[in-house]
Parts: C-alpha cells; structure tokens; sequence
C-alpha cells in the first residue's frame, strides 16, 4: 500500500514536468489539436530556438549564475558563523541574541523599509544588491544551529589542547564534520537564488544586470523575443505563447534540477539535523 502512495506521489508530481516538456517539443498542429500528453509529437524544437536566440538570454544566464554562485557563498559564510556563534554555550547573551533571531521569523520592516535601507546603502542597481539582502535565512541559521550543538563538545575541548581558538575549531573540526549540514542548506540558499524574483525588480534598473527569471517573465508577457518573431510562429498566438512559455519554464528549471543528484547523497543526513546521533 505505501508503495503504491509513493507512486502515486510520484506520478502527480511528475506528469505536470513532464507535460510542459512535451508540449514545448511539440509541433504547433498538435498543440492546436491538444493531444499532447506527456509525450511530444510532431518533434520541434523552434520554440527553444526563439528563447535561446535571443544575445540577452546568455547574459541573463551569467548574471543568474553570478548571483548564485556568490549570493550562496556569502549566505554560508554568514549562516555558519552565526549558528557556530549561537550554539556555544558560553556565548554572553546567547538566547538574547536567539529570540531576537526568531522573532524576524514573524515580523519583518516590510518591502518598503527594506528598500529604503538598500538605497540608503548605494546597493540599487549592484550586483551586491542581489546578493546581501537575503544573505541569511532565519530558518536555515537554526537549522545549523542545532546542527553544530550536536557535535561532540569534547572535539572542541582537543582542539583546544592542540592550541586552536574558536575559529580554529570552527575551520578545522566543525566544517569537516558538517559537511551534509552545508550541502543541504547551500542547496536552499541556491535554489532561492536562482529563483528569485523580487530582488531584481525592487533593486535592479539596469537590463545588462537583469538574471534569467526577470528576462524570460518579459520574454512571455512582453513578447520581446528576437523582434517580435514570438507573432509569427505558426500563425496563432495562443498556441505559440502557451508552447514558448512551457519552453521557457524548462530552459530557467532544468539548470538547477541537474544539481540536485550531486547533493542527494547529503540530504539523508542534512534532513536529520537537530535527530539523535549514534
């Protein structure tokens, strides 16, 4: 009986991807008829070759890789540190410092404040504006809290023997032995990052420094695809825009689907952060 759930869980999570793929794939005749159900028929690629021919796409590719990349670095750097600095008991006004933490889990300064502090830092229209805003998240700076208050205190009592400070042990014995803790919440972090959309609305002014989710948003809404060409694709409009936007949802998703089996083996041990250990 589970195994049959699962596969039902499967299925519907599946087919939708699945749908979208094959009507992107499809010619415009079968799209028309709609007959297509998770298998493309009549092969066409024309629709990939609207999105990709457009010069701004590959610009829109490095700069969402560039926000990525370093948004998820900086997010780690201050994340760990912070949860490392948290789940020393020792720390004066430790649980001060939590609950003022938590409490950004239910009230926030709003869109508005935020701006306005992100303006007032010369961040508008900056690569540093995409990345510093969100660098960390309440909930994955808990989450490696709880993590590193599970190592072994008396790791850190050797290390001390061996004449390491406190970012010694953080550097030497808490990173290593965190890797599953840093893989999963980078994999968070990631994901955010390439998805993110309200940042580059709110803070980016310059095109050449939009990412990929805002040029494909007005590649579907504005039909700003090599010169208008998204009009004369097989002579209707809804069908066309309904293909290109299922081959724009694939081109902007299956980039960061192709990371998640290389951190699949971490997520058993990253889902257990905060579980006994034997």
């Amino acid at each position: 009986m589970a195994s049959l759930v699962l596969l039902l869980v499967v299925v519907v999570t599946l087919y939708p991807f699945l749908h979208m793929l094959a009507v992107s794939l499809s010619s415009n005749a079968n799209v028309i008829q709609n007959n297509i159900s998770f298998w493309p028929k009549g092969f066409n690629l024309s629709m990939y070759k609207l999105v990709l021919g457009d010069p701004q796409i590959w610009t829109a590719y490095r700069n969402t890789i560039i926000y990525t990349v370093l948004g998820t670095l900086i997010s780690l750097v201050v994340t760990s540190t912070g949860a490392y600095a948290l789940s020393r008991k020792d720390m004066a006004l430790r649980n001060s410092f939590t609950v003022l933490i938590v409490i950004t889990m239910f009230f926030s300064g709003g869109m508005i404040p935020t701006f306005l502090v992100v303006r007032s830092l010369n961040l508008v229209d900056t690569v540093w504006g995409m990345v510093l805003p969100g660098a960390v998240s309440t909930w994955n700076l808990i989450l490696m809290r709880t993590f590193f208050s599970g190592i072994p205190k008396e790791l850190e009592e050797s290390g001390r023997m061996d004449g390491l400070n406190d970012i010694g042990i953080f550097i030497r014995i808490v990173v290593p032995l965190s890797k599953a803790s840093f893989a999963t919440i980078a994999l968070f972090y990631a994901v955010g990052m390439w998805n993110n959309f309200i940042f580059p609305l709110l803070y980016l002014r310059s095109p050449d420094l939009f990412p990929l989710q805002v040029l494909l948003r007005n590649l579907v809404l504005a039909g700003s695809a090599s010169s208008g060409d998204v009009t004369s694709i097989g002579g209707d409009n809804m069908v066309v825009e309904e293909s290109l936007k299922y081959a724009t949802i694939m081109v902007s998703t299956l980039p960061i689907l192709v990371i998640y089996p290389f951190v699949q083996k971490y997520f058993v041990k990253g889902a257990m952060v905060g579980a006994v250990k034997g």
